[in-house]
């Protein structure tokens, strides 16, 4: 029953993001003169609906997302108001909304989380295993970790993370007794050793918390921080996909995503009992972080130069400004429409393949 409530909440959770994307456009085009035909909160059948001014707002049945239907978007029309007899600067702006709105919330849900915090904790080095070639390196315990390969270790899952991503010999920046301290090519290899009975293979040590205490000044900088390293998460993880690191079967679409939620919810609420803190607490925390994720990973897929997505219509917007500067005659919208329109099909396909292994992956 908790994880049915979880997963309820996670859902709603789901459909306010994609709301408020919409919102992003909705405000952005009434302020710069686009006529708006409707603008909806929910999808399918119309529950409610009431025309003020120029747009048609409406409640639909299904509360997931919505949308913001705009005068000629998609194609040539008349009316002065229209979105595509708009200047580009308008334009642009009133594509690149909806994403600032996604990036807006999710960096004021990591602040409201933060403001809650008296202490973070920085990834430094715990201990050396038993045998580690690493004893007696230059590297010693309480070292933090500032940059390993270049890459910033913002929040102290980073310093894992990345490690778990680098080679055998690493470039790190650490901070020792407040100096900063740097080890260029620095051997990490990986060594072989006996765990619970089974041969693993491991760098030699342990990462561990270092708290420190959350000042005004740091619950600005980790909301910051944690931002830009949901940014880099998605980056990293398109990267494995164009690499062949990852692939389609790892990818996760609304039904694994709720899933993930849903456990969210489970661990969070089982923390807070544990604590003896109310249980819903520890489940809408655990929700509300996963929620800022999906957040700032809206806004960064939204800007893809992929057709049918903002940042589709975006590049679209470029291409148009440079055939009209060379031609001197206006792009035919049909030809945007035409691959926007085969750009959706394929996103569709692809959320189909992926909710199928969705449910493979619940089922197994």
């Amino acid at each position: 029953m908790d994880m049915a409530l979880y997963i309820l909440i996670a859902l709603l959770m789901f459909g306010i993001l994609i709301a408020l994307h919409e919102l992003g456009h909705f405000i952005t085009a009434k302020l710069l003169g686009v006529r708006v035909n409707e603008f909806a909160i929910g999808m399918g059948p119309c529950l409610w609906s009431k025309v003020k001014g120029e747009t048609q707002y409406s409640l639909r049945a299904i509360p997931i997302g919505g949308y913001c239907a705009m005068e000629g978007e998609d194609a040539d029309s008349d009316d002065p108001g229209a979105f595509g007899n708009k200047p580009a600067w308008k334009k642009f702006i009133v594509l690149v909304a909806g994403s600032f709105m996604n990036l807006l919330t999710g960096v004021v849900i990591l602040g409201l989380l933060f403001s809650q915090s008296t202490s973070f904790s920085v990834p430094v080095v715990a201990g050396f295993l038993e045998g580690s070639p690493l004893q007696g390196s230059a590297l010693q315990v309480g070292d933090q970790f500032l940059r390993i390969d270049g890459h910033r270790v913002y929040t102290y899952s980073d310093a894992q993370m990345l490690l778990s991503r680098a080679g055998e010999v690493v470039d790190l920046e650490l901070e020792r007794d407040g100096e900063r301290i740097v080890l260029q090519d620095f051997d990490m290899h990986f060594y072989e050793t006996e765990l619970d009975g089974e041969t693993v293979y491991l760098r030699g040590l342990t990462i561990g918390p270092e708290a420190v205490e959350a000042t005004l000044g740091r619950k600005v900088q980790m909301t910051v921080y944690q931002s830009i390293d949901y940014v880099r998460m998605v980056w990293m993880s398109l990267g494995d996909l164009v690499t062949g690191a990852a692939g389609v079967q790892d990818m996760s679409g609304v039904i694994g995503i709720l899933d993930t939620m849903g456990q969210a919810g489970q661990q969070g609420a089982q923390a807070a009992e544990e604590a003896g803190a109310l249980p819903i607490l520890g489940a809408l925390l655990n929700i509300l972080n996963l929620t800022a994720f999906i957040a700032i990973n809206l806004a960064v897929m939204n800007l893809l130069p992929i057709p049918a997505l903002d940042g589709g219509r975006i590049l679209f917007l470029v291409v148009g400004l440079l055939y009209t500067g060379l031609t001197r005659r206006k792009l035919d919208p049909k030809y945007e429409s035409y691959v926007n329109a085969a750009g959706f099909l394929l996103l569709i396909l692809l959320m189909v393949v992926v909710a199928y292994n969705d449910v493979m992956r619940l089922i197994r």
